[in-house]
């Protein structure tokens, strides 16, 4: 049984990469991320919390992994373009990626925020709003 997916037109991927996506970005066809690490055991961490949920999910990225970066490329092959299931994954990903459980008021702390030999990943502080 084929189904068609919607394939978003790129000003309609423009009006959805907010809130959990605003660091996401459409370039030549794909929906993009690149997540900075603290080095190669950071780097390691991203690739693996990103290939579990992509293969949970049975939607693969591509990944260009270096030592203090990942880049996370999303394209639905199948319909040729940026669908919903990119937006999910894109926002699961995130979600993971940039959980920070010292921010939540639970009783999980967080990697100690002030000492260096425990950091993995550079958080994205939150773009200001348009028009601030």
């Amino acid at each position: 049984m084929a189904s068609t997916e919607h394939v978003y037109t790129d000003e309609e991927i423009q009006q959805r990469l907010v809130g959990p996506l605003q660091h996401w970005y459409l370039e030549d066809g794909w929906l993009r991320r690149k997540y900075r690490t603290e080095g190669w055991k950071g780097t390691l961490m991203v690739v693996n919390t990103v290939g579990h949920l992509a293969e949970a999910a049975w939607h693969h990225p591509d990944l260009t992994v270096s030592y203090a970066f990942v880049t996370v490329k999303l394209k639905t092959h199948s319909a040729k373009g940026i669908t919903d299931k990119d937006l999910a994954l894109a926002t699961k990903i995130e979600s993971v990626v940039h959980w920070q459980p010292g921010l939540e008021d639970g009783p999980l702390e967080g990697t100690p925020s002030g000492d260096q030999r425990f950091r993995y990943i550079k958080y994205d502080a939150p773009k200001p709003a348009q028009g601030s």
